[in-house]
Formats: structure tokens, C-alpha cells, sequence
């Protein structure tokens, strides 16, 4: 078992491997699943930390793709341990996969039945006495033997007492009127030491001057960076030493001073899309401040970009939550008193639910929703602002005043659908966060009132919008595609308009057009949907005369039945338009950019087709998948090339 461990002295260094956490353990390439999963729940079983996979100087992982080793750890452990697993590309072509092992909230035990845990250089056998959970400290409870009342704001005392009356919570309300001792007892932020009366840690975070914070616990800092580009250098920072209320009222601050909105009128009614939400941010914040690990010395980073907003919280998530589970997950406190507190102040949510809030009010306004990457000491929460679809807000809307409920889980279910087109009932279980046999019941509610339809038979079953929701995305499609000026058409293959029937679902979704301008200076050849794995594209030149501005006769025969009434009579150009490219035609633009470019990133093929950043990511893996692309670097800076022979 331990033939697989290579020494840490060894190794030479990784590169683009990120540092391992507390506990790294270096595997072999050739190591088994099950032996992979003994490692993983041996980590889990004491701090957690990282399995470094292929990183030997000989080694090298092949044919291996990184969910291939989540759904193995996760299946040999009984399906009670989720790892994040990401794969780097080293010099010479060799590739490393990191798994990244949080702690288990409770004692787990191998394929085998055995319980073992990492003592830093072995799995070692854990008896029953040790392998009894221990409840951690609350660290916010801790009273410092050096604080005094002296540490504490009574302007910031005042304003604890303002959330406290506002509240109108039966804990919360009664206790506003009492003096500021009392007040702050009955919150459990003070008590008796060493003969005095002291605050705690989570008094001072909650109400203690700067000088108190920088003395006790300087790690609660907040750092706000704002971005005019996507670059990482920043135009702006504020470094914010404030107790909690006070930090969030100036980071709200700070984020309206450059927040914009766009009305969409429903009826007699506008609602006003922020390019970030202040519920939204606030709720992710407050998440941030409550939930980070205060025993950590890192602060927390908040970055405004043009397209989005992401939170770096030291800690990462609480012992079992992932991204994968986050929204099913039972909630979890890591700081017991401080959470407590703002939740009988009324700042957050007991029940836990601050995602779920996050995730139906991003959805409702027709964007992506909070996106979260964990790492092995922290977790980064990204709120995605730019673009959204006013047509789908407006449904939702009319949606939700007509039947006065439309759950997270529904609208879970029409974002993916209007984002994707159509999808799965495994694909719909993955977004619901749901095993695959617990979504019928939802999905037979949807069908019945009209909001989703099934098509295919069997195992070839997909779900799509309902015909209500096609129809005003589509018009809203419609309208635009009249409205933009066309130079130069590229018209939608006759014959796969004429078997379909019904708009390119896959490209682009309902209600979003797809640009031509990428096609409108040259044809790109098509790439077979159903070409053979690893089976070679040639190579063709753009020719180098212009597209004719209008179809020849005998590729442009209209589809037999027009999938909207509307649509009987709109010109080829427009038809064109409103379709966009087919999924085949998507993969052969991004052989051309990357052959043409050098390499071709997300952005790109986004720019160039009109996609959402989860379909462009999904073309491109494929293409990775089927070798045509090679993929260098990672997350966003992750770029795509031809491979070089021999690879």
C-alpha cells in the first residue's frame, strides 16, 4: 500500500500544480481506484488535504479524465465523499491531477469496511475511542485574556440595537430597549473572566473599534479591489478594518457607487436587472463574513470586475459541502455564536438559506447562477453580472403572478432549458443537485401545467421549454434578428433546417441571437457530430472569395413546416440569423480559430458564435476529448490548440 507513496524529497516542483494543503500524499499514475479511495478517506478521516496524482518524474497521467476519479472516490466511499479533482498540464506534455480532500464531518470507512486516517506519512488503523467525533471549538467564543469593554464601539453597539428593533423576531425585539451591558449579555457577547465583565471574539467582530480588531483578530480584514478590465491589475483598493455591520454597509457602498441596472417592463410593472444584485451580494458577503475560518490568517478578497463579482473566503466550505451539493446539503455553522447572533439580529437566515436566495434571484433575472470553486483552504464564489435575458424575466414573471408559486427547483430546471435548449433528465438532476430518481415527480409537475415539454422516446428523452415560453423567447429572438442589420449572410443548412423543423436548440438557446459577424467573411468547413473519436480534420484554407450575400437556390429550400407561425414569411437572411450556426459548424469555427490564432479560448468561440460560456466550454472539451484539440492552462485561463504530432 505504501509502495505507492512517493517521498516528498524526491519530487521536483509542479508548476501550474497549485500548493497542496495541509497533507499532500504523492500517488503513482498506475495506482487502482480503490486504492486511490483508501488515500482520499484517509485524509478525510484527519484533516484533509491533497492526492497528487502523476507526479512523479517519470509519471504521468494518461486516458484519465478528472470526473472519471470523482465518481470513483465518491462510489468506493458510499457515496458520503465528494473531492474536487483538477488536472494541470506540466512541461513536456505530462499531466498531474490534483485531488483536493476536504475533512469528513464524520468518521469513514474504506471499500473494505476499514476505518484509517493519514498520520502524515501512513494510513494507520483509527481505533473505535479515537475515531469518536469531537465537536470543534466555536473560535468566535473564545473571550481574549487581554479584552476589556474598552474594545468595544457604543456607535456600533447602537446600531447591533437598530438591527435588533428592526428584526421583529420575538429573541431579538425585547432585548433592543436594555441598556448596552445588558443588551450585549443577553446576545451572548459578553461574560464573566477573570473577574471582569469581557467581550468575546464575536463581540468584537460584531461591534469592536478597529484598533480592537487589529489587536485581536486582524485577520477579519476585508480587502475590495476594483477592475476596469478582466486583467488582474487593479484601479482601485480599500482595505476595510471594520466590525461586520460596518464593513458590509461600505462594501455595499463601494459596489452600488458602480453598479448599473436595465428596466424590463412586465405589464404595468418595471423591474429593475442590477448588473449586481444588492440582495444577491449582500446575502454572498454576509455568507463570507459569518462562515469564513477566523483561525486562518488570510483576509477576505472581494473583486469587482466589469462581468462579474468574486469573494475569496479563507476556509473553503464546511466538512461535506461541496459546489456539487451546496444547495441539498444540511446547513452548516462554522462560527456557532456568531452566527447565532446575526441571526437573531435578523441579518441572516437561521434555516440556511441565503444560497437557495442567491440562486432563485440571479435565476429570476435570467443569469447564470453563483458559481462556486473550492480549494483546499478556501472557497471563491462568483457572481456572473454581464448579459441576461429580458424575455425570460418577463416569463418568469407572468409565470409566477399566474400560479403564485414557482419553486428554486422549477426555475432551476427553465434557466438550464433556456440556456441549453434542451437537456436531459440525468443533465437536470446534475443542475438540481438531485439523484436522477428523485426528479419524475418535479418534472411531471412542470409537463402538466405547461411549462416544460418531453421529447424523443426512451433513452433518448429530452426536455424543452414548453410551448408558452418558446413562443415569447422566440418572439423576443425574432424581433431582434429583424432589428440588426445583415451584411452578409451565411444561410442554415436547408437540409438540416427542413429535418429539424424547429430552431437550432443547442446554439445559443431560446431567445438569444447568435451573431454572424464571425461568419460573414468566410465559410468554415463542417465538422460531423457523429465523426469517429480521434479521427483526424483536414485542414482547408477560407477561400478567399466573399460569401454571396444571398443562398443559392438550391441550398436555401425552406423547411416544410416553419416552426412558428410568425416565421412563414422572414427572409432567408433573417432565418439565418435567428437559427445560427449548428453544433457541427461550431466545432469547425473553433478548429479555425485555433489554427488561424494559434490557440482558441472560451472567450473567443463565445464572441464568435454567440454562446454562453457553459456551452463554449462543453464544444471545446469535446473537441479536447476527441483529440482534435490539445488544452493548455486552467479555469480562465485555459486556452485550446491544435496538438503537435505525436501527441
Amino acid at each position: 500500500m505504501t509502495d505507492a507513496v512517493s517521498p516528498p524529497s524526491s519530487l521536483s516542483p509542479l508548476g501550474a500544480v497549485p500548493p497542496p494543503g495541509p497533507e499532500c500524499i504523492h500517488l503513482s499514475a498506475a495506482v487502482l481506484p480503490d486504492e486511490l479511495a483508501r488515500y482520499a478517506i484517509g485524509l478525510a478521516n484527519a484533516r484533509g488535504g491533497t492526492i497528487l496524482v502523476g507526479a512523479g518524474e517519470d509519471d504521468g497521467v494518461q486516458d484519465l479524465h478528472p470526473l472519471m476519479l470523482t465518481h470513483a472516490i465518491f462510489e468506493l466511499s458510499g457515496g458520503r465523499l465528494s473531492v474536487n479533482v483538477q488536472s494541470h498540464r506540466q512541461p513536456g506534455g505530462r499531466e498531474v491531477l490534483s485531488v483536493f480532500v476536504p475533512r469528513a464531518p464524520y468518521v469513514l470507512s474504506d471499500p473494505g469496511g476499514a476505518v484509517l486516517a493519514w498520520n502524515g506519512q501512513h494510513l494507520v488503523p483509527v481505533s473505535q475511542t479515537e475515531a469518536e467525533p469531537v465537536a470543534d471549538v466555536d473560535y468566535t467564543a473564545t473571550i481574549p485574556p487581554d479584552a476589556s469593554l474598552a474594545d468595544l464601539d457604543t456607535a456600533e453597539v447602537g446600531r447591533l440595537r437598530l438591527f435588533a428593533e428592526r428584526s421583529g423576531g420575538q429573541r431579538a425585539a425585547p432585548i433592543a430597549g436594555l441598556p448596552d451591558i445588558d443588551f450585549l449579555r443577553e446576545l451572548g457577547l459578553l461574560s464573566p473572566s477573570g473577574g471582569a465583565l469581557r467581550p468575546n471574539l464575536a463581540a468584537i467582530l460584531l461591534a469592536g473599534t478597529p484598533a480592537a480588531i487589529r489587536a485581536h483578530i486582524p485577520q477579519a480584514e476585508v480587502c475590495f479591489y476594483h477592475h476596469q478590465t478582466l486583467d488582474v491589475e487593479f484601479h482601485f483598493r480599500e482595505d476595510l478594518v471594520r466590525p461586520i455591520p460596518a464593513t458590509l454597509s461600505r462594501l455595499a457602498e463601494l459596489i452600488q457607487a458602480r453598479n448599473r441596472f436595465t428596466p424590463v417592463q412586465v405589464g404595468l410593472f418595471r423591474i429593475e436587472v442590477w448588473e449586481q444584485d444588492e440582495t444577491v451580494y449582500r446575502e454572498a458577503l454576509l455568507n463570507a463574513l459569518t462562515h469564513r475560518d477566523y483561525q486562518s490568517r488570510d483576509a477576505v478578497h472581494v473583486h469587482l470586475y466589469p462581468n462579474r463579482l468574486d469573494i475569496l473566503n479563507p476556509g473553503g466550505l464546511p466538512g461535506g459541502i461541496t459546489p456539487g451539493n451546496i444547495l441539498r446539503h444540511q446547513p452548516k455553522r462554522r462560527n456557532p455564536l456568531l452566527a447565532e447572533v446575526l441571526a437573531r439580529l435578523g441579518l441572516i437566515e437561521q434555516a440556511g438559506v441565503g444560497v437557495d436566495k442567491m440562486f432563485g434571484l440571479m435565476l429570476r433575472h435570467g443569469k447564470e447562477p453563483p458559481e462556486f470553486t473550492t480549494y483546499p483552504d478556501a472557497v471563491e464564489l462568483s457572481l456572473h453580472s454581464m448579459g441576461f435575458d429580458a424575455e425570460f424575466v418577463r416569463f418568469v414573471a407572468r409565470k409566477q403572478e399566474e400560479l403564485q408559486t414557482l419553486s428554486l427547483d422549477m426555475l432551476i430546471v427553465l434557466s438550464v432549458l433556456a440556456r441549453e435548449g434542451e437537456a436531459t433528465r440525468a443533465a437536470l438532476a446534475r443542475a438540481l443537485q438531485l439523484a436522477e430518481d428523485r426528479t419524475p415527480r418535479l418534472l411531471r409537475q412542470m409537463e402538466d401545467i405547461g411549462l416544460i415539454e418531453r421529447a424523443g422516446v426512451g433513452r433518448g428523452i429530452a426536455y424543452l421549454l414548453g410551448a408558452e415560453a418558446r413562443e415569447a423567447l422566440q418572439r423576443a429572438n425574432l424581433r431582434q434578428a429583424m432589428q440588426a442589420p445583415v451584411a452578409a449572410p451565411v444561410p442554415a443548412p436547408a437540409a438540416a433546417l427542413a429535418e429539424r423543423g424547429a430552431p437550432n436548440f443547442w446554439a445559443g438557446g431560446w431567445g438569444k441571437s447568435v451573431p454572424t459577424t464571425a461568419l460573414q467573411s468566410q465559410q468554415v468547413p463542417a465538422v460531423s457530430a457523429a465523426a469517429a473519436p480521434h479521427q483526424p480534420i483536414p485542414e482547408q484554407p477560407f477561400p478567399s472569395q466573399p460569401v454571396p450575400s444571398q443562398p443559392a437556390p438550391s441550398t436555401a429550400a425552406p423547411a416544410a413546416q416553419p416552426p412558428h407561425p410568425d416565421l412563414t414569411d422572414l427572409p432567408a437572411a433573417e432565418a439565418a440569423h435567428l437559427h445560427g450556426p449548428s453544433r457541427a459548424e461550431i466545432r469547425a469555427i473553433a478548429l479555425a480559430l485555433a489554427r488561424e490564432r494559434g490557440s482558441v479560448c472560451n472567450a473567443d468561440l463565445r464572441e464568435a458564435c454567440g454562446l454562453t460560456q457553459p456551452q463554449a466550454w462543453r464544444v471545446l472539451r469535446g473537441l479536447v476529448q476527441s483529440g482534435h484539440l490539445a488544452r493548455t492552462g486552467g479555469g480562465r485561463s485555459a486556452a485550446y490548440q491544435l496538438p503537435r504530432r505525436g501527441e
